[in-house]
């Protein structure tokens, strides 16, 4: 996998910029003014630097779009709450080397999204702003597939909620 050269931005750099598609019709699914500030929260909260002129793509399907989806690229015939897609080019054509913005896409399944919202006792807008978060920091090469990383990427996403003043989205979760 070829990964994103990333080019030191000054404290003044602009966040990413959010393509947002929303390609279902489902209740709740938020203003993309939030989209954008809980993408500017984790990439300033992420602690890496980012393309000068970043761009993330977020769409938002239902759940047979999710499913198909997640079929193809994860083998999993289930619809799935986020599924995120880092941008695997090293430059545009015409750029200069180390100029690539696109940071990836994410695909979030609204239904999944509400549903879990509610099953967890969560508000639903605090519940997509955790998956926002939690796609974005993928798309920046954070992940959970052990022990150790789920603790730092748990934790990145407890400090970058919360300084957009949102709460623990694990502080309910029972561990026995």
């Amino acid at each position: 996998m070829t990964t994103i050269p990333m080019t030191v931005a000054s404290d003044e750099a602009e966040p990413p910029q959010v393509d947002l598609q929303v390609t279902c019709d489902a209740p709740g699914v938020p203003a993309e003014s939030e989209f954008v500030r809980w993408v500017a929260l984790a990439a300033a909260g992420a602690g890496k630097e980012l393309p000068l002129a970043a761009e993330v793509s977020i769409q938002v399907v239902d759940e047979s779009a999710s499913q198909a989806i997640n079929r193809q690229y994860r083998g999993k015939d289930a619809s799935t709450n986020v599924l995120a897609f880092p941008a695997e080019l090293e430059s545009l054509p015409g750029l200069p080397p180390g100029s690539q913005t696109l940071l990836g896409d994410l695909v979030i399944c609204a239904p999944v999204v509400a549903g879990e919202a509610r099953a967890q006792g969560k508000a639903e807008a605090d519940h997509w702003a955790h998956l926002v978060v939690h796609g974005f920091l993928h798309l920046l090469g954070f992940d959970h597939q052990t022990d150790s990383e789920a603790l730092e990427m748990e934790g990145l996403e407890i400090r970058v909620l919360a300084s957009g003043g949102l709460g623990n989205p694990y502080e309910d979760r029972h561990l026995t």
